[in-house]
């Protein structure tokens, strides 16, 4: 039904009538844990390069950015892919509205990709010598062995708004009340921990035995105070209305209570007390398979509190 038009513009408004069920699925879920994964190996490898020396992680410098490279494109792919029109997105370059949570995390998310690809290169031509010798730029990049450490700072800096700003853009749904901004940034945060170390600790067999005891406490931290969190909005949502019909689905009897709470015992609670066993005993096999689990769970986490709001009728 036609409202009413615009008159400078010849634009129909029309009243449409509200798309039903689930519309960010699967795609979105995986979107914001690759952007976990992301920024978190970021975050928690830097932390560890000031408090151990690189020698004692030798892989670290060329990993951890390749690792980050891989999931930020993964990130930025299925972002597009999940867009109607996916060849809009260039208007968000070519026409930026700075006031939109989007466009600033487009670009923020675009420059840090493009400064990992620049760490990622360094990395690669410092641990094979053959790559460095074949590579046509290699002398330069030999000559400017700095750069890697010069660009690290502001791809630090850049990993804390990337990581965040996807819980704005939630925050921003109308009529979601289970993705308040200060709650969902925090749950960002603390999934980047998780996701971070989880996914260093396995490539850490080589490492020192200190710093795979910071990664085990890292992951230990995060999977509790991300448990904290769920329970917290899980038991305490009485204060808003739609909250505590959202979570009707994840509470007893409801279509995502199994879901939800394998995703607590397999991503946040087990790991928790693996990782807190093999700080103590350096159980590399114990560390890993608690990272695995933890990434597991998070995803599903992630998916059941992306999808469950969205089962709530609007009118």
């Amino acid at each position: 039904m036609v409202e009413h038009t615009v008159a400078a513009t010849q634009a129909l408004v029309t009243l449409d009538v509200a798309l039903p069920g689930i519309i960010w699925g699967w795609m979105i879920t995986l979107n914001m844990w690759a952007k976990s994964i992301g920024t978190g190996v970021i975050l928690i490898g830097a932390y560890l390069l000031m408090r151990h020396k690189k020698e004692s992680m030798p892989n670290l410098r060329w990993l951890m950015p390749l690792i980050s490279f891989v999931a930020l494109n993964v990130f930025l792919a299925f972002t597009l892919l999940d867009l109607h029109q996916p060849l809009r997105m260039v208007n968000i370059f070519l026409h930026p509205h700075w006031t939109s949570a989007i466009t600033v995390g487009a670009w923020m998310a675009s420059l840090f990709t493009g400064l990992i690809t620049i760490m990622a290169y360094i990395g690669a031509m410092d641990q094979f010598p053959d790559f460095r010798r074949h590579c046509p730029i290699s002398k330069k990049a030999r000559e400017n062995s700095a750069l890697y450490e010069k660009v690290f700072p502001f791809v630090v800096f850049l990993a804390i708004p990337v990581t965040l700003y996807t819980a704005i853009i939630m925050a921003e749904s109308s009529a979601r009340e289970l993705w308040q901004a200060p709650t969902e940034m925090m749950q960002m945060l603390l999934a980047a921990f998780l996701a971070g170390s989880a996914s260093l600790i396995l490539i850490s067999e080589k490492w020192s035995k200190e710093a795979r005891a910071d990664l085990a406490l890292i992951l230990a931290m995060s999977v509790f105070f991300g448990f904290m969190m769920y329970m917290g909005e899980y038991f305490f949502s009485f204060k808003s209305a739609e909250a505590e019909a959202t979570l009707v689905f994840v509470h007893s009897g409801g279509e995502y209570n199994a879901q939800f709470w394998m995703a607590m015992l397999m991503g946040f609670v087990t790991p928790f007390f693996l990782s807190l066993s093999a700080m103590k005993s350096d159980n590399i096999v114990i560390l890993r398979f608690s990272a695995i689990i933890a990434l597991i769970g998070l995803y599903l986490a992630k998916d059941v509190w992306l999808k469950i709001p969205q089962l709530l009728p609007l009118s």
